[in-house]
């Protein structure tokens, strides 16, 4: 392995150590907090995640400056594909990366969830297949 691949595994791994940090002292590693921004009752969860969006998108603006970007279709599977992410992120509490931010905290329940996340990767591209066969545009299928 070269010098420079291993300086950017260990920048991208510091990253994801600070990522992880910064999610957990925000809360979105607790089960409890998701679960009050799911059902509306903490409005907190919801504020931050909205403020991030809001800055991702100050920020492609900015590195865009002014091009226009290349719309993407509208694939027959994102709107299902969204509400299963959704249920399954309601449900355990955790998208793929929390997951690993609650795996690292020792909350060994994750490991379930995270099992789920490989076998529905597993699972897609053979369920896809047989039944769906949509254009998946960019997407390896």
């Amino acid at each position: 392995m070269s010098t420079s691949t291993t300086t950017s595994h260990i920048k991208m791994g510091l990253f994801g150590l600070t990522m992880g940090y910064a999610l957990s002292r925000i809360g979105f590693s607790d089960f409890g907090e998701v679960h009050r921004l799911f059902t509306f009752a903490d409005l907190r969860l919801l504020l931050t995640f909205g403020s991030a969006v809001m800055l991702s998108m100050v920020g492609f603006a900015i590195f865009a400056r002014g091009k226009k970007l290349p719309k993407k279709p509208l694939h027959k599977g994102t709107v299902a594909g969204g509400i299963l992410f959704g249920t399954g992120w309601a449900i355990t509490g955790a998208c793929p990366s929390i997951a690993l931010v609650q795996l690292g905290q020792g909350y060994l329940p994750a490991i379930f969830t995270i099992f789920g996340i490989l076998f529905g990767v597993w699972v897609y591209p053979k369920v896809h297949a047989r039944f769906f066969g949509w254009d998946t545009g960019a997407c390896n299928v």
